[in-house]
């Protein structure tokens, strides 16, 4: 009997909740109805399809919107189906959803002024507006037949709450009722934690944002239909760190002399070269002993074999850095020169705009472009923002198509994948831009059973695994130099960030960001070491001096090989604080005032010279803040292009 009672209630639950699903649904297809000549779909089947994926999404926003809603109705209260107590939980569920599902329709106009779904910035802007009941007031009269579709909708959703009601019984066995009551709130628990993170437990997915939408479509702006506004709302609610900032002392011109955000470089020939980047999962800089002969640290061992023999007959940069601390960042700073300071770009409201990067800028000079990353499809939001960006193809797990090299974990181990990879650049019709993202170098630091004995653990877990992509990459090197398409190639190889630290000289703060950089043309001149500062936002401008690509192009990165029309720098954020390197000097700075200045060579921070400001402290604040203000700017605005 108690078992029973509880199921009638879960039941009711579960029958609620579905009617959010259904109206969900609903309002996505008013979306689309509202706005179809923004967001035209050549399909019935196409548009169910978009509204299939937006399903996951839905269960995120629905999930949130009903977290009290379901706790109060599971937890055993003994007294849950009462009329009171149903009367209660009534106004708690329509009280949370139709706040939630009116933003649905506030898209349905709005949206045709921002080609986007509105997010927490949007009420950020309304915060500072003083007439926000005339702004209400108005957009009810103008549009009162979208207010008049969300009264229809909700009172039909009322109405089919109200059609199954909780029957009114009272347990018995109280002992029974809570054991029963217990095992259901257990596993209504995870099945919402499971939900809210997109519908995926496994470890080596993060919680879908915005950006996942964009992984199912063919045309970028679909991600909008596969959306839905409360879900865009939520997650960014907290995550907008995304604020123009106005610091009085820089001016425009302040921007042009500092930051230089236009370039245009005259330097090379104008030549059409292959492109491949191969972006090393947590690869840091310590690992690689030719990027550590002046580190000066005791008893250094080098992990990779192979790329200290690359480095032998390539240019490689020994003093880099990444401009973010996830592979996500990574993706953005490398390929579109974009970092990422507090929060991710691509976890931001902006990611969804026109962005001239190195995919763009190649697609225009008629190369083809791929990306590769052997975990699975959309894993770290690479799909999405490889779609944004425009890349033409994508390679994951899925068209890898063999699950016996699946490392259990992450994806394809490394070896079988960059081959793969080499297979098909086989395939391409040249000149090719390609990127690939491996996967192999990460916790839990497994390699394949084979090579147990071949590689060994070293310091710290992490080197084994480092020894096996070095090795991975060698067999990728050896077959490919085989192919017809490599000796008119650039090879640029760098890391997203780095991982486990085995010498102290790279627990510094500052060498926590420390990443080798590579780049590789067979039998060219771009030999030696260079030991300026340089980051990978300057991955971008470079590959364009490299190729002799005249035009102008947005880039907050300065060429590596131009010595002549900018200074080297370097820029990063501790997610809290800003970390600028350039001349003498490294500042560090809280987003308003410099909160320290220290030499160039104390990587630990160890001495603070504030007290000792002099002239070229001072322009490195105003740098770092013209950098700051004009990135803020152009994301925001966005202008992430040359105009």
């Amino acid at each position: 009997m108690q078992k029973h009672l509880r199921l009638n209630e879960y039941k009711v639950v579960l029958y609620r909740i579905s009617l959010a699903y259904l109206f969900y649904f609903i309002a996505r297809i008013l979306f689309y109805i509202f706005n179809f000549d923004l967001l035209k779909v050549d399909s019935i089947t196409d548009l169910l399809s978009l509204c299939y994926y937006g399903l996951a999404f839905d269960t995120t926003a629905i999930l949130y919107v009903n977290l009290l809603f379901i706790v109060f109705s599971i937890l055993p209260f003994y007294r849950n189906t009462n009329a009171g107590y149903q009367k209660f939980l009534f106004y708690l569920y329509f009280g949370t959803n139709l706040v939630a599902y009116a933003t649905n329709f506030i898209d349905f106009i709005y949206y045709k002024y921002t080609y986007a779904r509105t997010t927490i910035v949007a009420l950020n802007v309304l915060e500072h507006e003083t007439n926000k009941t005339t702004l209400f007031l108005s957009f009810m009269v103008e549009y009162w037949y979208v207010f008049a579709l969300f009264v229809l909708f909700s009172s039909l959703w009322i109405y089919l709450y109200k059609k199954v009601l909780v029957q009114d019984l009272q347990p018995t066995k109280k002992l029974h009722y809570f054991s029963f009551s217990t095992f259901g709130f257990l596993l209504f628990s995870g099945l919402i934690i499971g939900g809210i993170r997109g519908g995926d437990f496994k470890k080596s997915t993060r919680p879908i944002n915005l950006l996942d939408a964009s992984r199912h479509v063919k045309n970028i702006v679909h991600s909008d239909i596969v959306l839905n506004t409360p879900f865009a709302i939520i997650r960014t609610l907290f995550s907008n760190s995304f604020i123009k900032t106005d610091y009085p002392d820089v001016t425009a011109n302040v921007i042009l002399e500092k930051v230089q955000p236009i370039k245009q470089y005259h330097n090379n020939p104008e030549t059409k070269p292959n492109v491949v980047v191969l972006i090393l999962e947590s690869y840091g800089r310590e690992y690689i002993g030719s990027f550590n002969k002046n580190a000066n640290i005791p008893n250094y061992i080098s992990h990779t074999p192979f790329l200290d023999s690359l480095s032998q007959h390539s240019m490689i940069f020994t003093n880099a850095y990444a401009n973010g601390r996830q592979s996500i960042h990574g993706m953005s700073s490398i390929l579109a020169g974009i970092p990422a300071f507090k929060d991710a770009f691509t976890s931001s409201p902006y990611p969804k705009q026109k962005i001239e990067s190195l995919v763009s800028t190649l697609k225009s000079e008629g190369y083809n472009t791929s990306f590769f990353h052997g975990a699975a499809n959309g894993s770290m939001g690479f799909l999405g923002f490889g779609n944004i960006l425009g890349i033409d193809k994508y390679y994951g797990r899925t068209e890898f198509n063999d699950d016996s090299q699946f490392d259990g974990f992450w994806g394809i181990w490394d070896e079988p994948f960059l081959q793969y990879m080499k297979k098909t650049l086989d395939q391409k019709k040249t000149p090719f831009f390609a990127t690939v993202f491996t996967v192999s170098s990460h916790e839990p630091y497994n390699i394949p059973e084979k090579y147990k004995d071949r590689f060994h653990e070293g310091g710290v877990p992490m080197h084994k695994c480092v020894e096996y992509t070095d090795f991975a990459l060698k067999q990728f090197f050896k077959e490919a130099q085989k192919a017809p398409w490599f000796s008119n190639t650039i090879f640029v190889l760098v890391a997203d960030h780095g991982n486990q630290t085995f010498y102290d000289e790279y627990l510094k703060p500052i060498n926590r960001f420390a990443v080798p950089i590579i780049i590789y043309k067979p039998n060219s001149k771009y030999v030696g070491v260079d030991d300026d500062l340089a980051q990978q936002i300057d991955i971008y401008p470079t590959v364009l001096d490299m190729i002799g690509y005249e035009k102008p192009f947005r880039s907050w990165g300065r060429s590596l090989l131009d010595k002549k029309s900018s200074t080297p720098f370097v820029i990063n954020s501790t997610g809290n604080i800003y970390q600028f390197s350039r001349g003498n000097y490294i500042c560090t700075f809280d987003g308003k005032i410099a909160t320290g200045f220290y030499d160039k060579n104390d990587k630990g921070l160890t001495n603070n010279l504030i007290p000792k400001r002099n002239p070229e402290m001072n322009a490195l604040e105003l740098n770092c803040k013209a950098f700051i203000q004009d990135y803020m700017d152009r994301v925001v605005d966005k202008k992430l292009y040359a105009k």
